[in-house]
């Protein structure tokens, strides 16, 4: 063991990789702790930004990015920007920043030798896996798979996770509506050509404001902005209506189960219209917390139902927790809050795991090769980091950390409610998924931009929420550098 270990790290030494100098970085990372508070220089984006945007524009369309970062220097909680700016970061790169900025177990893993050519080489997983993948896949993903669903696939991103999900979904249709038989020659035939038999008239209903990818098929299941759907040629698929919610939830439950209950009724009637048209339902997707289409919430009683219209019709249900899962919210998935009578039948997932992909019921296991497949299905390197990531949140309590943190944190938003009534409405959340409305966009951007200003950087949706993503490393004092620099933001606003 010790020989081949040895052997493989001198390959790869030989081919250029500076251990050294890899772990000189690993150690002058590590020895560098998070400022006190935030760190504001220059205006954002400050002159290396703008200039760097200049010369990036040529190439790329621009009009995205809002400021340049200097990973090195960014640390914990706080990133850092190329113009020497530390801002408290409550966005985290679209909520995908599960332990903040060069964690020491995350750079001691990069840095092992013992894991390079995990890093060094990057393998067809579905047809040359590494040896220890399966053990890798154990004690990481199926660490944490959702009850009763022991099939995963790995996958490179959030929206591929979804688009072969619906693959997976529509397979498993296909195979109940042939009762074991194998496909026809005219449906192998006319599966060329995009033609039925072979590709069926099926659909999947979804849900507006709802965000699952911008790939072409969980595109057409994403109903948030015109941006991601213009000119592109979509499906003709079912769109549900998803609850809007009133705040404070205690004083208006009676009209939110109705709402709930509209839902559901729509949803019922929009399977029954698709069975009608001869484009039968055969998945219902929906996220657990409607993310980019601006943290809208729906109750376990929503979801049950929802699982409850899918069992009576024999379609499948997707969850995607893509944005929401690992440990964000009090649970390590947020669909563990809804009391579901069966698991879901398929759940993605990426992000904060650092790898996409999909847990899924045994009966959705493809029954041939090479088809839930892409040259690469992931990537192990993301696994061995992952697997520092679930260790650090189990040994430091993290999950249960995020449901403490969040209540201190929604009570910032609440207090902030109260006294700046004609800003901030509906505050809510779900441990650190969090959010409030302002009264239109142009409100919620200048009081981004405000916050910027004071060091504290966050994030928007829908029409006009500014929501908060921060790491599972949050803490109390970054909870209180949020609230005063929040105050001070809406006081001048």
């Amino acid at each position: 063991m010790a020989l081949r270990g040895a052997v493989r790290g001198h390959n790869l030494l030989s081919r250029g990789w500076n251990l050294q100098s890899a772990r000189a970085c690993y150690s002058v990372a590590t020895s560098r702790a998070e400022p006190e508070a935030p760190v504001v220089k220059t205006v954002i984006p400050g002159p290396r930004s703008q200039a760097l945007r200049e010369e990036l524009d040529p190439i790329q369309c621009t009009d995205a990015v809002q400021f340049f970062a200097d990973y090195e220097k960014s640390i914990g909680n706080y990133i850092a920007d190329v113009d020497g700016n530390y801002l408290l970061d409550l966005y985290t790169q679209i909520a995908s920043i599960p332990l903040g900025y060069n964690h020491p177990r995350i750079l001691k893993a990069i840095t092992d030798p013992a894991n390079l050519s995990t890093f060094a080489n990057r393998p067809a997983l579905g047809v040359f896996p590494p040896s220890h993948f399966v053990k890798d896949l154990n004690e990481t993903l199926l660490s944490v798979a959702p009850p009763k669903l022991r099939q995963v696939q790995t996958m490179a991103c959030g929206a591929c996770s979804v688009e072969h999900a619906l693959k997976a979904a529509f397979m498993g249709y296909r195979r109940r509506e042939r009762g074991g038989s194998p496909p026809s020659p005219e449906e192998l035939e006319t599966s060329l050509m995009n033609r039925p038999p072979g590709n069926p008239h099926l659909s999947v209903l979804s849900f507006k404001n709802a965000f699952h990818g911008r790939t072409m098929g969980a595109l057409a299941l994403t109903h948030t902005k015109w941006a991601h759907k213009l000119d592109f040629p979509s499906p003709d698929w079912p769109i549900a209506t998803f609850p809007t919610l009133r705040y404070p939830l205690e004083e208006f439950a009676e009209e939110n189960r109705l709402e709930e209950e509209k839902c559901l009724a729509e949803v019922r009637e929009l399977i029954q219209d698709a069975k009608q048209k001869g484009k039968p339902v055969a998945c219902v997707a929906t996220e657990p917390i409607q993310c980019e289409g601006g943290d809208n919430f729906a109750s376990p009683q929503f979801f049950q139902g929802l699982q409850d219209i899918c069992q009576e019709n024999n379609i499948y249900l997707l969850i995607d927790e893509v944005q929401t899962g690992a440990g964000t919210t009090g649970k390590f998935w947020v669909h563990e809050y809804f009391n579901l009578r069966d698991p879901p039948d398929l759940m993605t997932f990426a992000k904060k795991m650092l790898t996409g992909g999909f847990y899924y019921r045994d009966e959705l296991r493809p029954t041939e090769g090479y088809r839930i497949f892409n040259t690469w299905i992931g990537d192990p390197s993301k696994i061995v980091i992952l697997r520092e990531v679930l260790a650090t949140i189990k040994e430091e309590g993290l999950v249960q950390k995020t449901a403490e943190l969040g209540k201190q944190m929604l009570q910032v938003l609440e207090t902030a409610q109260a006294e700046f009534p004609n800003v901030v409405s509906r505050a809510r959340g779900l441990g650190c998924i969090m959010s409030f409305d302002c009264p239109d966009a142009q409100t919620r951007d200048k009081l981004v931009g405000i916050l910027r200003t004071y060091g504290v950087h966050v994030g928007t949706s829908g029409s006009s929420t500014l929501r908060l993503r921060p790491t599972l490393t949050l803490q109390k004092k970054h909870v209180d550098v949020f609230a005063d620099r929040l105050r001070k933001s809406l006081q001048e606003l």
